[in-house]
């Protein structure tokens, strides 16, 4: 029931993928309100209902707003989280009643665009847009808003438009790639991804052997040493991933070989 974007590094920007795990996450989703599931979406059986007769449209808008910002949240059971070693998923299937520890997480926008009542089925299906930080379950939204509200709520539909930079524009499907394989070039990802330093001729050639530069002012902190600045050739290609020491720029990545080549992906 999960759809949309999914990066895929081939060759040498496998090495990238690091700095796009941590990257916010947005998805376009309806959640059902009146009834509760064992997995927090559809494809679990309902463990619970309750009538939304009384569920007004601002008490609905009342409980996004508590669910967003910088808050403390219980990933669904059937996450792959491990507990001993094994994922809680697995623990769930086998009948295992499983708890997980709550962890923060921040949800900088959450909106709700439509809501529709189904009188016959007595739930209410809320149509939002979730844009989040990594490590974010939006099936644990859906359950923690049915529960704010009283009534439970679970995951009806998902679909991830974007990660990080990289949208569903960009993306292509399954079909698509079996028909003319279209990959984003490794340049082009890494200057969406993360911050830009453009290397003189001089510079490309010493960073392809590994050695430091000149520092350009991308500072030397814990959260620049998980996100660098990528360094192009004068030619527009990505010879390294730099992160500032000090006075100097050492290399955190080299993707050019030695002869200041570089190879695309």
């Amino acid at each position: 029931m999960a759809t949309g974007v999914l990066v895929v590094g081939i060759n040498k920007a496998t090495r990238l993928l690091t700095y796009i795990v941590g990257t916010s996450k947005t998805y376009t989703a309806t959640i059902r309100l009146g009834q509760s599931t064992v997995t927090d979406d559809a494809e679990g059986d309902v463990t619970g209902s309750a009538s939304v007769a009384g569920v007004v449209d601002q008490a609905i808008h009342d409980g996004v707003a508590e669910l967003t910002g910088e808050i403390q949240q219980v990933p669904s059971s059937v996450s792959a989280i491990k507990v001993n070693g094994e994922r809680a998923y697995a623990r769930v299937r086998s009948g295992e009643d499983v708890k997980l520890a709550a962890r923060p997480v921040t949800i900088h926008r959450f909106e709700v665009h439509g809501i529709c009542r189904n009188t016959e089925l007595d739930v209410l299906d809320v149509d939002v847009t979730v844009e989040c930080s990594s490590g974010t379950y939006i099936r644990a939204l859906a359950r923690d808003l049915g529960n704010t509200l009283g009534v439970g709520g679970h995951l009806t539909a998902l679909r991830r438009t974007h990660v990080g930079p990289y949208s569903l524009d960009q993306a292509r499907t399954l079909e698509q790639l079996a028909e003319e394989l279209e990959v984003l070039e490794m340049s082009q990802a890494a200057r969406a991804l993360m911050p830009n330093r453009e290397l003189s001729a001089e510079e490309t050639v010493e960073i392809s052997f590994g050695r430091r530069v000149a520092a350009g002012g991308t500072g030397s902190d814990a959260a620049t040493a998980e996100r660098p600045v990528a360094a192009f050739a004068p030619d527009g290609s990505l010879v390294a991933l730099l992160a500032d020491a000090g006075s100097y720029a050492k290399p955190v990545l080299v993707f050019a070989p030695g002869n200041g080549s570089t190879e695309a992906s």
